[in-house]
Formats: C-alpha cells, sequence, structure tokens
C-alpha cells in the first residue's frame, strides 16, 4: 500500500511541476534575446521585423495591437529593417487583423511596399513557421507584449531563426490575468508543438522578402 502511494505521490508531483518547469525554462531561456529599442540598433542585417496580431475592432486596432504596431512602427523608423512582416489571422472575410495593421502602418507612413502581410498567422508557432519557410526569413526582430515574447522566441528559435523581441509598451490590459494564464498553457503546448515540428496548416508559395510587399496584398 505505502508503495502504490509513494508511485502516486510522485505521479502527481511530475503532473503539477512539470508544467512549471517547462514554463521557467522557456522564460529563462529566451531572456537574453528581449532587448530594448535603443540595444536593437546595434543588431545587424535584421531581414524583418515581425508584429504579431491581436484583437480588433470595428474602428482599427484593439489597444493590446496598436502598442505593438507603434514598436514596430518605431524599429522601423530607426532604420532596424526595412522590411516588417503584419502576421495575424485573416481566416474569414469578416475578421481581418492583418489589413488593419498595414492599413495603420501605411497611415503612420510606411511604404506599402515594405508591409508585408501574412494572413494566416492564426498561431505564434504559425507566424514564426512561415516568417522561415514562406517569407524566407534567417534574422528578426518580433514585437509583442513582453509576456508573450518568451514563447515567440522559443518557438522561433526552435524552428531555425535567429531572433531577438522587443516588447511592447503596456502589459497591464484588461483581462491580463487571463491572457497569463492562458500564455502558460500555450508555453507548454509549443514546447511539445516544437519537439515535433509540424508544418503549418496553410504554406502556399515562397514570398521572400526581396520582393515587394503588395504582393501579398488582397485588396
Amino acid at each position: 500500500m505505502k508503495k502504490v502511494l509513494m508511485i502516486l505521490i510522485i505521479l502527481i508531483s511530475i503532473t503539477i511541476y512539470t508544467p512549471i518547469l517547462i514554463n521557467d525554462y522557456i522564460v529563462l531561456s529566451t531572456r537574453n534575446r528581449i532587448i530594448t529599442t535603443e540595444e536593437s540598433k546595434t543588431i545587424k542585417d535584421v531581414d524583418c521585423i515581425i508584429v504579431l496580431g491581436a484583437g480588433i475592432r470595428k474602428d482599427g486596432p484593439s489597444p493590446l495591437l496598436e502598442d505593438r504596431l507603434i514598436r514596430g512602427i518605431e524599429l522601423y523608423n530607426e532604420n532596424i529593417s526595412n522590411k516588417i512582416i503584419m502576421s495575424g489571422d485573416h481566416g474569414k472575410s469578416t475578421y481581418d487583423e492583418v489589413n488593419i495593421m498595414k492599413d495603420y502602418a501605411i497611415e503612420k507612413g510606411i511604404p506599402s511596399k515594405d508591409i508585408f502581410m501574412d494572413h494566416a498567422g492564426f498561431s505564434t508557432y504559425d507566424s514564426m513557421y512561415r516568417a522561415k519557410n514562406i517569407f524566407k526569413a534567417k534574422k528578426v526582430i518580433i514585437v509583442t507584449q513582453e509576456y508573450h515574447l518568451p514563447r515567440a522566441l522559443f518557438i522561433a528559435k526552435k524552428l531555425g531563426l535567429d531572433a531577438y523581441g522587443v516588447a511592447s509598451e503596456g502589459n497591464n490590459y484588461s483581462g491580463q490575468k487571463y491572457r497569463d494564464i492562458r500564455e502558460f498553457l500555450a508555453r507548454n503546448k509549443d514546447f511539445v508543438k516544437t519537439i515535433f515540428k509540424p508544418k503549418s496548416k496553410y504554406l502556399g508559395d515562397e514570398i521572400p522578402l526581396t520582393s515587394n510587399g503588395d504582393i501579398t496584398n488582397d485588396k
């Protein structure tokens, strides 16, 4: 009976602590890849800036997404890279993150030809996979909120991207506690996913960043 109880305790401990250890590993292993805007100026030969999508509203980006866009535009204007990938969810005609993201950047003075839209960036994994395999990126700077950067950078590294992350302003949005819990679970999910490295569900033709971003336009 004692032996059975001991085995049960061990199994319960593994179940509880393994997700915590995975979460901590992802955070710690990517810490030195999270840099400031100023530090990003020392990174040479960056193929593109990747701005990851988030929620949108009828009149434009959500506050979460707008902060990401502001930071991505700042990096572009600092000449960190002359190409931006707007990667987000455009799975339905009624929901289109990427065109809103591109329109926002154009309104801020970014040339349309320098903005590539990844219409199938349905998840962080998809965004990183497609950046490497569709857009042929090798060295990138990822822009998202600080809580999200460790997972994005971890996936990028496992998929073979030389990636750095610059956090957007703001990290205390409405519903942030829910996002923190969701992120904890997503880190564990993507830890397993990067072991097997499945192809992104939607691929298509290659769109190298040496081309014109307008070829990704669908309007």
